[in-house]
């Protein structure tokens, strides 16, 4: 049986913007030896389906530093503090990426992105009855363009490596357990 292994100690390497990097020094229940985890901790993350009445999903495409290209993806960011509830940060990223509001947002799942080295979780959501409203806000490090896609092409471009996000494509399957595909 896996137990889990004790904490001896942790130090902070550095604290950043959007995460701060700790290392833990933890024993091994099985041989007793330390050994050394390097630990991301980070708020936790929304991203959100939007669901236009039309039935089409509001995506985004962005530059992702990490692997050096465009992605498209749903709309996501950081659980700020300040709005209490991640429902609240999912209707918030919606209207600043995009400019767009739902009339409802539901729960569809979380999940524990890397439990191997991030502390977090992402929490989905999906926008139902998403129109467009204003124009986004961006922040300064943001570079966002927006389109409507049919819900229907989704899984084809999903097996076709157009979306390659791991996290978007986590909702998709969530939104497809959920039973709630269809726009109100």
């Amino acid at each position: 049986m896996i137990k889990p292994w004790t904490k001896i100690g942790s130090e902070y390497l550095g604290d950043f913007r959007i995460f701060r990097i700790r290392a833990d020094h933890s024993r091994s229940p099985r041989t007793g030896d330390e050994h050394r985890f390097f630990v991301l901790e980070s708020p936790d993350w929304v991203n959100v389906i939007p669901l236009t009445p039309a039935g089409n999903v509001v995506m985004i495409r962005q530059f992702r530093h990490g692997v050096e290209a465009v992605t498209l993806e749903i709309p996501g960011g950081m659980v700020d503090e300040a709005d209490g509830d991640p429902a609240v940060s999912a209707a918030r990223e919606l209207r600043e990426e995009t400019g767009y509001e739902a009339a409802e947002i539901i729960h569809l799942g979380s999940v524990e992105p890397n439990p191997a080295f991030l502390n977090n979780r992402c929490h989905s959501y999906l926008a139902r009855d998403a129109r467009w409203v204003a124009a986004p806000q961006l922040d300064g490090a943001e570079d966002i363009a927006f389109e409507e896609v049919p819900l229907g092409d989704i899984t084809a471009l999903i097996q076709s490596g157009a979306i390659t996000h791991s996290l978007t494509i986590a909702a998709f399957y969530y939104l497809e357990l959920s039973g709630l595909k269809k726009p109100t």
